[in-house]
């Protein structure tokens, strides 16, 4: 080999003759490549003022979202009251969801956006004057809480619809790790952030953060280029929401994603048994380690997801994730100590993660533009439905026989399930989203051309 040719640190270690399989640099190059692609933050002012403003607005969300039950506790001293607020708030979450869909094709989602932006931050603000009277009402909160979630039903769709209008195609993958790396800091640091000012300003100013939170990400939301429907959108109705489920159905890719989540979760969520689990391995501390494991594993996937976007085996990527979650979590269940299940769930998270970011780029990549928010709306109420079922299921049989053999055969179940849809779908398993036809419009400058 001519040494000439090579870098010259590359050139010394041909001259000292064999050394490490990895030559000098290579480890570098390793850690690059794995590094979290952050491009599309730095190539488009918009998706960057979109991440930025979301992220400090979820990061408020993620307070009030511990404010919420303590609130309902200290007033009611009842668990089941606490347990009420996930009831209140799913159904009409899922009532909104197909609905903030079909709006989300038929207006401008930044302006949508800032709608929904407005009317959470007014909700926060009446749990300022809640928690301001010298007696809280509960049924308040129960209200707010059903009202926030219906919120969050109408603004998800555009949200997720806004991504394809902002950034290229082949820069989907990148972008959905960015989206749920934002999502987990506020995951993370949200709920430790919302105990510490629980405990040292109070309720009341503990909400105000959340409404002043809301008032970045309306100011993002005012900086970013207006992005109007397609030209041929047409007003919310019945059967714009009935397109969108029809379009869904015919696509193997679409069927493909819902059904390998809905398995992963129905099967393999194991959080209602967190609680058994932790009075074995140390208790209320452990409770705690238990909630967070997944969130650290989806961190570390999203830092290291850079080789994402080298992956065009979305679906069986999809898939093997899925997979990797059921094994993740009977690794969980067999665990003799609590490193081993805190590891178990790390696993869990960051294979969650993966199968996440694949499925939102198989979803932007293939679902036309006009189609967007409505197919938004029906991702929402996939992900949302799972790891509802999920703990029940976990719930019912480690009722009827132990809390062990319902975490383990959760997460074998979940595998089982996976192969299954494996061999029912054999199209999605096989989909390269190098031969798959765009089912997009033609872009200029990342924004599409109505």
């Amino acid at each position: 080999m001519n040494t000439d040719d090579l870098d010259p640190r590359e050139a010394e270690a041909e001259r000292l003759g064999p050394g490490p399989p990895i030559k000098p640099g290579g480890l570098r190059r390793l850690l690059t490549s794995a590094a979290m692609d952050i491009g599309p933050l730095r190539r488009h002012r918009d998706f960057r003022l979109l991440f930025i403003g979301q992220g400090v607005s979820f990061l408020g969300s993620m307070i009030t979202y511990v404010a919420f039950p303590f609130q309902a506790y200290e007033l009611s001293h009842s668990s089941l009251v606490v347990g009420m607020l996930g009831v209140v708030e799913l159904v009409p979450l899922l009532a909104s969801a197909l609905v903030g869909g079909a709006i989300a094709d038929a207006v401008d989602r930044r302006r949508m956006m800032q709608i929904t932006e407005l009317a959470f931050a007014a909700a926060s603000a009446a749990l300022v004057a809640n928690a301001l009277l010298p007696s809280p009402e509960l049924w308040v909160i129960f209200v707010l809480a059903a009202i926030m979630a219906m919120l969050d039903g109408l603004q998800r769709p555009s949200l997720d619809a806004l991504t394809p209008r902002l950034v290229e195609r082949d820069e989907m993958a990148a972008a959905g790790a960015l989206a749920s790396f934002r999502m987990t800091i506020g995951m993370v640091a949200g709920p430790a952030v919302g105990g510490i000012l629980i405990a040292s300003i109070g309720l009341a100013a503990t909400y105000a953060v959340d409404v002043a939170t809301f008032a970045v990400s309306l100011i993002a939301l005012r900086m970013m280029r207006a992005v109007p429907p397609p030209a041929e959108a047409e007003p919310p109705s019945l059967r714009r929401i009935a397109e969108g489920a029809a379009f869904a159905r015919s696509r193997p890719e679409l069927v493909g994603t819902y059904a390998v989540d809905i398995v992963a979760m129905l099967f393999g969520m194991p959080e209602a048994l967190f609680p058994a689990v932790a009075a074995g391995l140390g208790g209320a501390g452990a409770l705690g380690l238990l909630f967070a494991a997944p969130a650290v594993g989806s961190l570390l996937a999203t830092v290291t997801s850079g080789w994402a976007g080298r992956v065009h085996r979305h679906g069986a990527a999809v898939c093997i994730a899925a997979a990797s979650w059921g094994i993740g979590i009977v690794v969980f269940g067999l665990a003799p100590n609590l490193p081993i299940a805190l590891a178990g769930l790390v696993l869990a998270g960051g294979a969650d993660m993966i199968s996440g970011v694949f499925r939102s780029t198989i979803w932007n990549q293939t679902i036309p533009d006009e189609l967007r928010g409505r197919l938004a709306g029906i991702e929402q109420v996939s992900y949302s439905t799972g790891p509802l079922l999920g703990n029940v299921e976990a719930g019912g049989v480690a009722s009827l026989t132990s809390v062990q053999f319902s975490v383990v055969s959760g997460g074998l179940m979940c595998v089982a399930g996976v192969a299954v849809c494996i061999a029912l779908l054999p199209a999605f398993w096989r989909y390269d989203s190098r031969t798959a036809l765009a089912a997009t419009t033609p872009r200029s400058g990342g924004i599409i051309v109505p």
